[in-house]
């Protein structure tokens, strides 16, 4: 058995060509068909805001894009390890490979090296490219595809409470006690029912409450509006409750859901879930590195035989069964059912042992 971890240089490179380019056509096929269906089924909802035309369609084309990419590129390398092992079976190179005295997990070195490639381009890519546009796309659908902020800071839609008030903020600005906030209702039900109605086009918040500008009340039995002017409310709402209300994991970056993370919980909000995405953004991208290996029963024994369609399909199973537990383990992290670091590494280190078992029994 040769010593070298790697088979030749040529053979390596020859290797993880076939491997990568394999991967990129899966992807950009499967990208093309899904982009296509998905625009279908949303295309009705873009145009019908008054303006909306192409412009506006390829805009959710370059902001959904980014998203099918990062999903499917796991299955794209999971598809694109069967096919290369395959191929590479059926015109007997692996034979040749394994009769010059290389062992099973030599002939993958190339492959896993190259899907070690993979998850680096594909965390930097879902950390600055995916997350963007996943927070755009999402308050762009916020407003029902009408014109976005300016500010890309600004957190639309925010509901909070204040004793037996409910209030309702249309925008948010700025962090901490430079927080800003627009359109602000506040519905008050002292008595059990609706009492009366603030509306406000802008506040600030002063350090102990929020001080609302031009503030108009609606007294619902009377029926009649009264101007209020400046007047501060809210003493019961700290600004995380209003920045930090609608967290969404998947739309910030590695640094940037971490940073969120510590602020909720300075300020005793639960993070469980937000902790178990953050930690899957890590053990999502590595799922590529897996599934040389998951597929690697594709590539060995004897194509004559007649079971390599069956091999194929065992391959294939145990891949597509790693991302049904995956996401299985992510959402009872976002339950809280699954502890943040068990929820996002568990189904990578079982599927690791999985298919290290596998590749030993049948082939080592």
């Amino acid at each position: 058995m040769q010593m070298k971890f790697f088979p030749s240089r040529t053979v390596a490179f020859y290797m993880a060509r076939l491997f990568l380019v394999r991967t990129l056509a899966v992807l950009a096929a499967l990208v093309i068909i899904l982009q296509a269906l998905d625009l279908l089924g949303e295309s009705g909802k873009i145009l019908a805001y008054p303006g909306n035309g192409d412009a506006q369609l390829w805009t959710y084309v370059s902001l959904r894009m980014p998203q099918i990419v990062a999903r499917f590129l796991p299955f794209s390398v999971l598809l694109a390890t069967l096919i290369t092992l395959s191929t590479l079976n059926q015109n007997s190179e692996i034979v040749s490979l394994k009769a010059s005295g290389m062992s099973a997990h030599q002939v993958l070195a190339p492959l896993i090296t190259a899907s070690l490639l993979v998850v680096i381009v594909s965390f930097a890519f879902n950390d600055r490219i995916v997350a963007r546009a996943t927070a755009t796309l999402d308050q762009w659908q916020r407003v029902d595809y009408g014109p976005l902020p300016s500010d890309k800071g600004v957190l639309n839609n925010i509901w909070v409470r204040d004793g037996s008030r409910l209030v309702h903020i249309g925008q948010t600005f700025g962090r901490g006690t430079a927080t800003q906030v627009r359109a602000v209702t506040i519905y008050d039900r002292a008595s059990g029912a609706l009492d009366w109605i603030i509306t406000a086009p802008r506040g600030t918040f002063t350090g102990t409450a929020w001080r609302l500008e031009e503030a108009l009340r609606f007294d619902v039995a009377k029926g009649t509006n009264t101007p209020l002017g400046t007047i501060d409310v809210g003493r019961g709402i700290t600004p995380d409750q209003v920045t930090l209300a609608n967290v969404d994991g998947d739309g910030l970056s590695f640094l940037g859901l971490a940073a969120a993370i510590e602020d909720l919980k300075v300020a005793g909000r639960p993070t469980l879930a937000l902790e178990a995405n953050l930690w899957h953004k890590l053990a999502g991208p590595l799922s590529a590195l897996l599934m040389p290996l998951l597929g690697a029963v594709a590539g060995f024994g004897l194509a004559r035989s007649g079971q390599l369609f069956i091999r194929l399909i065992v391959g294939m199973g145990l891949g597509f069964t790693y991302f049904v537990a995956d996401n299985f383990a992510l959402a009872m992290g976002n339950l809280g059912a699954y502890p943040p670091m068990l929820a996002a590494w568990a189904p990578f280190l079982l599927f690791l042992l999985i298919g290290e078992t596998v590749l030993v029994r049948t082939e080592e």
